[in-house]
This record gives C-alpha cells, structure tokens and sequence, in this order.
C-alpha cells in the first residue's frame, strides 16, 4: 500500500501564538456546579504586532482557540529604534507596575513570565524591565499590552544616521593636534637659549668698566 499523500510543504505562520496560562474556572449554578476552562494567549509576528485573548470554553483547545481569535481582533503596533524600544517607560495597571527602558544590542530580554514571552512575539530583542506588586499573570499580561501601546515615536532618533569615520581619520586629527606643541616646543627652546646666550654677552662689558674703575683710584 502507499501511504505517500500529495501534500505538499506546510506554509510558514504569519503569526506565532504563545499560551501564557490555562486556569480551571467552576461556576456554581442551581443544578450544581460548571466546570469550564479560561486560556490567556499571546498573539504576534517578531515585526511589532503583538496582542493578547481570553477564550473560556469546556474543553482546553475550545478555549485556546477563542483567545487567539480574540488576540488577533486587538493588535496593537509597538514602535522600536532597531531591536529595542525607543524611551524608558512605567506603568501601573491594578496591582501591577512595570518598568521598560531601552538597552544597548546585544543585551537581550532581560525580563521574565508573561512580559518575556510578550515581548519576544513583538520582535523586541533588547530591553531591561522590573516587575513590581502582583504575580497574576493575567494582570501583568494587561499590564505589558498597556505599556507596549503606550510607547511613542521620537522622530529625531530615525532621521539622525550613525557617522561612520574612516581609519586614517584620527591619525591624521591627532598629527594636527600635536603639530602646535612641537611648534610651542621651538618657540620655548628658543626663548630659553636667548636667554642663556644674553649674560655671557653682556660679561665681557662689565669686565673692563671695574678694571678702569680700579686703575683711576690709584
């Protein structure tokens, strides 16, 4: 038999979803109690676009599937200069406060539960945060999608281009600035051999003037 199937290769996602947490929820009603499942997801694309869903059903991929399509209803844009954000950021969302500032390349994300896996979907790769007052993931969720769009665009950061200077550029600027010292170094041997030179001409006047001096008093 041939188990070959004419499929062909899977298509790349354009969007990568990450579950943050899956809770129990019971509801009690008069015939007793609903058992039901509530799933928090991240939603983004590594190019900026990042957005988070709640979906509650009775089974867990019910409920999974509710939230991403949930998360894809709300995207939201977040502005970076290169891999990092663009300024230093606080926010306080209930019992939650975050803390994002900028960090140079190659720092990474230093941050970590639902705000590190936020913020890999949104393509940011360099940033320092500090998460302060509550532990609920879902809260601290809200609280990163608040203090992602909140974020601003500084226009002078994209137009200003990084100068790039040759390598013969500082040789050249530090012979130019050590040619005035040789030149002040002359200047000052100069001055110093005048004025070595100006007592040994004016000795041999002296000399003569106290040898007539002597001789006219005897």
């Amino acid at each position: 038999m041939n188990n070959k199937r004419g499929r062909g290769p899977r298509e790349a996602k354009e969007y990568e979803e990450e579950v943050i947490q899956i809770d129990r929820v019971t509801r009690v009603v008069k015939g007793g109690r609903r058992l039901r499942f509530r799933a928090t997801v991240a939603v983004g694309n590594h190019k900026g676009r990042v957005g988070i869903g709640i979906g509650k059903s009775t089974e867990v991929q019910g409920a999974i599937q509710k939230a991403i399509a949930q998360a894809k209803k709300g995207f939201i844009q977040v502005p970076m200069v290169g891999l990092t954000i663009p300024h230093r950021i606080k926010v306080k969302y209930k019992s939650a406060k975050l803390l994002l500032m900028p960090a140079c390349p190659g720092t990474g994300i230093i941050a970590g539960g639902p705000l590190r896996k936020i913020l890999e979907l949104s393509g940011v790769q360099d940033v320092l945060s500090k998460s302060l007052g509550c532990n609920n993931r879902l809260t601290n969720s809200h609280a990163a999608i608040l203090a992602l769009s909140s974020l601003r665009e500084i226009p002078w950061l994209k137009k200003v281009a990084p100068v790039v200077q040759p390598t013969a550029t500082p040789h050249a600027a530090n012979q130019v600035a050590e040619k005035p010292k040789a030149d002040t170094g002359a200047k000052e041997h100069s001055a110093n051999t005048a004025k070595a030179a100006a007592p040994s001409a004016e000795k041999p006047n002296t000399v003569p003037v106290e040898s007539k001096s002597e001789e006219a008093k005897q």
